[in-house]
């Protein structure tokens, strides 16, 4: 468990982040249940140290050291199946099928470098294994029972740690790419995003611009927390989401803390949202994401169960407008709305991506001929110096994606809001 780096770079270097996060989730098991480090290669004291242990943590404990140990005997991870206790999770929303594509098309942009990002702390951040996350969806079943029926299926991964610059750099050149593949599709190789005053640098130095989670968008009382004050809390396992984005008091968030287990993935966010084919959901994975609807064209999504409906956020209102729906939605759990929040720029670049590349359409395209698409308000930041939100889209006109700024006050008949739900 020690010697790292030199049994971490015998590996085949497509399974060394593999190896730290199972190294990691060791440690952190152990650190939970007062395990000495040293009883791991002692099985005298490991058996004493584990007396008292469920059966369940013993389980768990038992799972991890034979990953561990058949990792370094042969050099790659050992192939199976989820516990059956996941299982059921994996199949309500084609989990590994969803957690494949996405770490597939990360690796391929660049994102992903050995499994793992680089954060804006100079720390690497290995992304959250598909156990990590099935884990994470049967801890919350009870909560998440009415999202799921609401059509909160589809997956989103996102790098959050790194730095937004580097991540619109990796977009732009996403962008690029695919029409290389795609002759049809019409953007503008010059300036394929165009990006508004106040973007660069926003969220690195000593004094960021934006701050993540507000609780309004008053620049004196925002109440949200800059991205090094997350990765800090993400690391010692004491992120929690504001009200806005969790339960009424604030609740726990999946990138970081794993229900009290040390299972986290500081770095990493882990969202679920409606997707582009809801009705399909039942017999496909769930492609791309839904478009917010212009005022008074909302569709509600049919619920599976009576009495679930949520009617959709229409397009029409202003930012502050959605940040008080979900604030209200937090406090009554029998709202609509409950447990959702509002998405962040790197949300927002990660969603586009995967959905242009599973549906072969820009995301957002709010002046396509149907009018039934809307550009998107992102209140899941602030931009706390300039008293700005971030309003993003598709220009159909200028063929690229805009990464633009409103005022929280500012209503636009075709700007909405996109909500999420964090695991």
């Amino acid at each position: 468990m020690d010697s790292v780096s030199s049994v971490r770079d015998s590996l085949p270097e497509q399974y060394r982040a593999h190896f730290e996060t199972l190294r990691q989730e060791i440690i952190d098991f152990t650190k939970v249940h007062g395990i000495s480090r040293e009883s791991l290669g002692k099985p005298n004291l490991l058996r004493e140290a584990t007396k008292k242990l469920s059966t369940q943590d013993l389980e768990r404990l038992a799972l991890l050291l034979e990953r561990f140990e058949y990792l370094l005997k042969n050099g790659e991870p050992k192939k199976e199946e989820l516990p059956k206790h996941l299982q059921e999770v994996e199949r309500l929303y084609n989990l590994r099928e969803q957690y494949t594509f996405q770490f597939n098309l990360l690796k391929e942009v660049g994102i992903l470098k050995e499994g793992a990002i680089l954060g804006i702390d100079g720390n690497t951040y290995p992304i959250p294994t598909l156990e990590q996350i099935a884990m994470r969806l049967f801890e919350r079943r009870e909560t998440l029972e009415t999202k799921h029926d609401q059509g909160f299926t589809k997956l989103l991964l996102v790098p959050f740690g790194m730095s937004l610059d580097t991540l619109r750099e990796t977009f732009k050149q996403f962008l690029l790419k695919y029409k290389e593949s795609h002759s049809s599709f019409d953007l503008d190789t010059e300036d394929p995003l165009w990006t508004g005053e106040g973007y660069k640098r926003a969220d690195i130095g000593d004094f960021p611009d934006i701050v993540y989670y507000p609780q309004s968008f008053d620049p004196k009382d925002h109440q949200g927390k800059t991205k090094m004050e997350m990765l800090k809390e993400q690391a010692k396992g004491r992120w929690t989401l504001p009200p806005t984005a969790g339960s009424a008091t604030g609740g726990t968030a999946f990138a970081g803390v794993a229900g009290g287990k040390g299972l986290g993935t500081p770095g990493w966010t882990v969202h679920l949202l409606q997707p582009s084919n809801p009705n399909e959901q039942d017999t496909e994975t769930p492609k791309g994401f839904a478009p917010i609807p212009r005022e008074g064209q909302g569709t509600p999504h049919p619920s599976l169960r009576e009495g679930r409906d949520r009617p959709p956020l229409e397009a029409g209102k202003i930012p502050n407008g959605y940040l008080s729906i979900l604030q209200k939605a937090q406090g009554d759990k029998d709202s609509p709305y409950h447990g959702e929040t509002g998405m962040t720029p790197e949300d927002w670049i990660t969603a586009f991506m995967i959905h242009l590349s599973e549906t072969g359409q820009p995301l957002d395209d709010a002046w396509n001929p149907t009018n039934k698409e809307s550009i998107s308000y992102l209140t899941g930041v602030f931009f706390r110096f300039s008293s700005r939100v971030p309003c993003v889209s598709w220009s159909r006109d200028s063929c690229r994606a805009n990464l633009d700024r409103g005022g929280p006050r500012t209503r636009v008949g075709a700007i909405g809001l996109r909500s999420s739900v964090v695991v």
